[in-house]
């Protein structure tokens, strides 16, 4: 705004840098090579297939691909080992402060989630909803259940509060999500002994 002295005066944003430069995928990747590390966990970020069609050959022996494309859809982001058991799941981030758009996750890998957890592996979706500042883990299971009994476009920010595990953040590992797949194994293991 220009006053009549000729001194500009500008309204200031608030910015919040408790986050900057660190995006839910660099979370991710930095835990998951403190998981590697210590020994703990073996979980890798899926690299997506191209075909590379155009390559520059350049005579310092260096090539740069000017032209790709994708040879099949992506799974999902992320697969592993913990324990014995196999671990994949989706990591998204959306800046909705109420819900997760479901356009955001597509149905080949909902499908994809759903064959992991019919053999036995343990499937889920970590989303992170960055105005808030908030990371949830949310079984694949639950995800299931969710898409098949609700038309909405959008599962609730209030679903994952009731359904979801709120990850906390911390120094190393940065999100720590395998705490919570420890409750996943720990009831899945009880149910192996009830049944014998």
């Amino acid at each position: 705004m220009n006053y009549p002295t000729g001194i500009k005066k500008s309204h200031e944003q608030v910015i919040n840098y408790s986050h900057r430069g660190m995006t839910l995928e660099d979370d991710i990747n930095e835990t998951n090579s403190y998981y590697r590390d210590k020994d703990i966990a073996y979980i890798y970020k899926k690299p997506t297939p191209i075909k590379v069609t155009k390559v520059d050959f350049r005579k310092d022996r260096t090539s740069t691909i000017k032209e790709a494309f994708y040879m099949e859809p992506s799974t999902t982001d992320y697969n592993g080992i913990y324990k014995g058991y196999y671990i994949d799941f989706e990591a998204k981030e959306t800046k909705n402060k109420t819900s997760f758009p479901l356009a955001n996750i597509h149905k080949h890998q909902i499908k994809h989630l759903e064959n992991i957890t019919n053999h036995g592996g343990i499937g889920f979706i970590i989303v992170r909803f960055s105005v808030l500042n908030k990371t949830y883990l949310l079984k694949a299971e639950d995800l299931f259940s969710f898409t098949k009994a609700n038309k909405r476009k959008s599962i609730p920010l209030d679903f994952f509060n009731k359904k979801g595990y709120l990850l906390k953040e911390k120094y190393r590992p940065r999100l720590d999500y395998l705490t919570v797949v420890d409750e996943f194994l720990e009831v899945k293991d009880n149910g192996k002994n009830k049944e014998k």
